[in-house]
């Protein structure tokens, strides 16, 4: 029984310095528990070996990946443009980012002096037509004031994030073997946290992998429009004619309201009370009038 523990604290020596060897930053929380159990001398010559094996291997087949590897390139662009539209602009662009595969990371407007209209807006463009959608982008400005474009070649970290993945996932699996040997709690105890980190280890790896892998097959590309200059209103020393011209026709609408409304009044208020009032006034008169020529009439009879 104490030779089979021995040979499992043995193997199990052997993994954690594998997984030390590829996180030399990580813990190992059963190092301090399996000290006073040391291994048998004669397995002391093979972990030596297969550490200076291990380099040397790692070595080989890092820049062997690294020749397979497609190059992978972040690229990135800034561009700021002047446009006479801006809101048709930034629709334009909108309906771009779809037609080259990508989407809309984000878009703003807002207005600036004279009430004009500026946009922001960020695009993702697949990566093998960036130069294509450059171009499309600086067809619809009027001018390109300013425009940065940047690479940021992620090959190499790539390929050693994968070898690291790789040497992971081995060790990962030696710890299981280790795990189903297992015979005592402390050991099931010791294995399942190495395991547990190697498995942190792993799953962080993967996802820089996925992150690096999508951000170089869309590219970023960041645009400012401006509206420009010639296609705002008319304005000469703070006096815009169009701005008058608006305002002439603003007071003869106000003025025709006005009048419009004076003569519903007059209609529906006014001319009732005027009737009203007039119709006594002029009975009275006709009466009047009618009386008199009664009179008149009596009185030439008479002579």
């Amino acid at each position: 029984m104490n030779i089979c523990k021995c040979r499992l604290v043995a193997l199990f020596g052997m993994v954690a310095l594998s997984a030390s060897a590829c996180a030399p930053a990580a813990p190992t929380p059963y190092a301090t528990e399996s000290a006073p159990m040391a291994a048998p001398p004669m397995a002391t010559p093979a972990m030596p070996e297969s550490a200076a094996r291990a380099p040397a291997q790692s070595a080989d087949g890092g820049a062997a990946d690294r020749a397979l590897q497609p190059r992978l390139v972040i690229r990135t662009a800034d561009l700021t443009i002047v446009v006479k539209d801006t809101q048709a602009q930034m629709d334009a662009l909108a309906k771009l980012a779809e037609e080259f595969g990508g989407f809309v990371v984000s878009s703003s407007t807002s207005r600036v002096r004279d009430n004009a209209l500026q946009g922001y807006i960020t695009l993702r463009v697949d990566a093998a037509r960036f130069d294509e959608a450059m171009s499309r982008i600086r067809s619809l400005a009027v001018e390109v004031r300013n425009e940065n474009v940047r690479g940021e070649d992620v090959t190499a970290e790539y390929v050693d994030l994968d070898a690291r993945l790789k040497n992971l996932e081995a060790t990962e699996a030696q710890l299981q073997k280790i795990l189903e040997r297992a015979s005592t709690t402390e050991d099931v105890l010791a294995v399942y946290r190495e395991l547990t980190e190697i498995r942190g280890q792993i799953e962080q790896i993967k996802g820089r992998m996925k992150y690096l892998s999508q951000s170089a097959a869309l590219a970023t590309i960041s645009v400012t429009l401006i509206p420009d200059a010639l296609a705002q209103p008319l304005q000469v020393g703070g006096w815009r004619p169009a701005g008058v011209v608006r305002e002439a026709f603003e007071a003869l609408i106000g003025i025709l309201q006005g009048l419009a409304s004076l003569l519903i009044w007059l209609v529906i208020v006014v001319l009732p009370v005027v009737l009203i009032l007039a119709i006594p006034i002029v009975s009275l008169a006709l009466l009047i009038r009618r009386a008199r020529r009664s009179k008149k009439a009596g009185a030439a009879k008479a002579a």
